[in-house]
């Protein structure tokens, strides 16, 4: 595990007690604060004792299990029908259940005693006549429902239940994130707008052949990042974090892509993307997807990070402001592709048109350079050919 993680919550056990392990394989998942962890056995054996239930929480070099190496498979094989057999007296003892089930007779000799009840069952007859004039006399109750109309709305029937879920590790890690990345940086978020008409032409142009020889889809990830690089050429700051009373300018662009998993939000790194094509840059982006898919990222591909990337508009966001990744000094809100009237040359014309957002750290990074990043990279994305004349 990574230095900074000390502790875990044990999710799930892969192997019972008694059952045999190869050596390394997963026997345990962890989960941390940054991603699950596969436990493996360091050695082939059977195992012996189980240190932690799962929902424990586990520390970092303590005991979790133990494996008989001199165990052999097997010994395993031979000792799991002992398991069974004993689930065999249990089935057996269920049956007794139903002589349980015998005690209702009891309850009526409890009402036995009372005979003398049963005489007033005759006048019952007679009583039955008048409930038939007390049934007539009932269509008065409903008159009475109108009346939760005239009270509170909420008196409607209905289901009102709650459900309390504890937090996963990652969430609660997550939450501490965001908010330590309000209450440190002076965030502020400047905007522009794209007309995304050449790349989408580009794209829909060259996919097919992009697919064919290298296969992996072209998409519009792959020119934000190369205009980002691009961009931040031209304003360094963009691309720099403070460190105590000091700046640290990066010569390298390490981009954390915003990426969603089962269990929250995670932001794995393409690192140089400055020396990257665009065909590599999607060939890192698939590779992310299916890793995120599968739970598989690692905390290693999780490190470092110099500028952030999030696509809000792959779920239909129009715009926002996404929180600075602390401790780098800024990200870049990508949003939805919508259609939209425009003027070009004198001429009013419906543009897929997307709103970008640079939330930057202001400690950092003046207002001058945040737009000045912002307008280098909508230049470059609405005219690609930008990009290969580095201008």
């Amino acid at each position: 595990m990574a230095e900074s993680i000390v502790e875990g919550t044990l999710t799930k056990w892969h192997k019972a007690v008694g059952q045999f392990v190869d050596r390394d394989e997963p026997i345990a998942t962890i989960e941390t604060d940054k991603v699950d962890v596969t436990v493996n056995s360091p050695e082939a054996g059977i195992v012996l004792e189980l240190g932690a239930q799962e929902g424990d929480t586990v520390t970092v070099g303590g005991n979790l299990f133990k494996v008989d190496i001199d165990g052999k498979a097997e010994d395993a094989t031979a000792s799991s029908p002992a398991p069974a057999a004993a689930e065999k007296p249990a089935e057996q003892a269920a049956p007794p259940a139903p002589a349980a089930a015998t005690p209702p007779p009891p309850p009526q000799q409890h009402s036995a005693p009372s005979p003398a009840s049963a005489v007033p069952p005759p006048p019952a007859p007679a009583a039955a006549p008048r409930a038939a004039p007390a049934a007539a006399s009932a269509p008065p109750p409903p008159a009475s429902k109108p009346a939760p109309a005239d009270g509170f709305p909420g008196l409607v029937p209905g289901s009102r239940t709650e459900r309390r879920v504890k937090m996963n590790r990652m969430r609660l890690k997550i939450a501490s994130r965001l908010k330590e990345s309000q209450n440190t940086a002076a965030s502020l978020t400047t905007f522009n707008e794209v007309d995304m008409s050449n790349l989408m032409d580009f794209r829909n142009k060259y996919k097919e052949a992009v697919f064919e020889r290298y296969g992996v889809k072209l998409g519009f990830m792959s020119a934000f990042i190369k205009a980002t690089c691009h961009a931040i050429a031209a304003v360094p700051e963009v691309n720099a974090r403070i460190e105590g009373d000091e700046i640290v300018y990066s010569d390298y662009v390490d981009i954390s892509v915003a990426v969603a998993t089962p269990k929250g939000l995670v932001t794995p790194v393409i690192r140089n993307c400055e020396s990257l094509s665009m065909i590599q840059a999607e060939q890192a982006m698939a590779e992310l997807g299916k890793k995120a898919k599968n739970n598989a990222i690692t905390i290693e591909e999780l490190a470092g990070g110099t500028f952030t990337i999030s696509n809000g508009g792959v779920f239909g966001s129009l715009m926002g402001t996404p929180i600075i990744n602390q401790p780098q000094g800024a990200i870049l809100g990508m949003h939805a592709v919508k259609e939209r009237a425009v003027v070009v040359n004198g001429k009013v014309e419906a543009r897929p048109m997307m709103y970008i957002a640079l939330t930057y750290d202001h400690r950092l990074i003046d207002g001058r350079e945040a737009v000045t990043f912002l307008v280098k990279l909508k230049d470059a994305i609405e005219d690609p050919r930008r990009m290969l004349l580095d201008i």
